[in-house]
Order: C-alpha cells, then sequence, then structure tokens
C-alpha cells in the first residue's frame, strides 16, 4: 500500500514510472519484431 500510495502522490516517482513503462513496452516491441523477422527469413 505505502509503494501505491507514494505512486500516486509523487509526480516524480509518477514521471520515472511512466518513462520506465514506455522504455520496456518499446524494449518488448524491438523484441517481438527481431524474432519475427527470424522466422519469417528461415
Amino acid at each position: 500500500m505505502n509503494l501505491l500510495h507514494m505512486l500516486i502522490n509523487d509526480p516524480i516517482v509518477l514521471i520515472s514510472f511512466i518513462g520506465l513503462t514506455t522504455v520496456i513496452g518499446i524494449c518488448s516491441f524491438y523484441v517481438y519484431y527481431f524474432f519475427k523477422n527470424i522466422e519469417e527469413n528461415n
């Protein structure tokens, strides 16, 4: 509960969490794209 409370009330933690989520989403997209193109080439 303390982490959720800190995430909601502290704007720096919220912005950092949004940025981290965006970076992880972009990385997962590129991993998916990379493996998809490997499968198409074989």
